[in-house]
């Protein structure tokens, strides 16, 4: 549902998935971690978010702070909610994580402070005052991306519930007519959404988070066969999969898979 531990207490060396959104903030030393086969080094005052599902790890941990985690069940109880967690790229689902330098450190710094004493005590209604905290704390993120100049960008609930849903449905093989269904809405306005937030169809979008998913488990599973990374990834076909992944990468799987040995 929701932890935070110290980063100076924690031994993250190997590959691993959680299904939560994760923050690592560096408030002294340094840290070096990979996500999604990109090496990402932090200093004094910098965080970087992780979405759910990415493969992470450390590569080198010599940094005081914390690592916060969080399932998006716990976080989103209402659309406003799914829309911070994703405004100005939070936690974006297309492979663009971000380091931020906090600019309003000691807040942020005191907030992680106070989910810890929060989760350690378990006073009444804690878990909606640790909901609060990082509500502070997201703020406090998009107000350094803000202020650094990036553009601001508002999601729209909906086509962020859909982003998750694809991603939690890669082995089903599910249409967009049924993304549609299970969102109660119309191909049309899932369209609409993915155009003005990506410039893309609804059906492009799906392609491209299965790509994303088919390269972390080129990359982090060597132990499993293309054809069995089709399967999971809801291709009864494999040499269907194979020119799927070359039509959107470039390279076929196999290639793929040898560029990164």
């Amino acid at each position: 549902m929701v932890e935070l531990k110290s980063l100076d207490s924690i031994n993250i060396d190997q590959p691993r998935r959680v299904m939560k959104y994760v923050l690592v903030w560096c408030e002294s030393g340094t840290l070096t971690l990979q996500i999604d086969g990109s090496d990402f080094s932090l200093s004094p005052r910098e965080a970087v978010t992780i979405t759910s599902g990415q493969i992470h790890f450390f590569k080198d941990n010599r940094a005081k702070g914390y690592i916060l985690e969080f399932t998006y069940d716990f976080f989103c109880k209402d659309d406003n909610d799914v829309e911070l967690i994703f405004e100005n790229g939070l936690f974006c689902h297309f492979d663009d994580n971000q380091i931020i330098e906090l600019i309003n450190h000691k807040t942020v710094h005191k907030q992680f402070e106070l989910i810890e004493k929060e989760l350690h005590e378990r006073p009444y209604q804690y878990l909606t005052s640790v909901h609060s905290r990082i509500e502070l704390i997201l703020v406090e993120l998009n107000r350094s991306k803000v202020g650094r100049g990036d553009e601001i960008w508002k999601p729209d609930a909906l086509f962020l519930k859909f982003l998750e849903l694809v991603r939690a449905s890669f082995d089903t093989n599910q249409t967009l007519a049924n993304y549609a269904d299970e969102l109660h809405t119309s191909e049309q306005k899932l369209n609409e959404q993915a155009k003005t937030h990506t410039g893309k169809t609804a059906q492009m979008v799906i392609y491209g988070l299965i790509t994303s998913e088919a390269k972390r488990l080129l990359t982090y599973e060597p132990s499993l066969s293309v054809k069995e990374i089709a399967f999971q990834l809801g291709f009864n076909d494999p040499f269907y999969f194979s020119n799927f992944f070359k039509k959107q990468i470039g390279v076929s799987p196999k290639a793929y898979r040898e560029q990164i040995d």
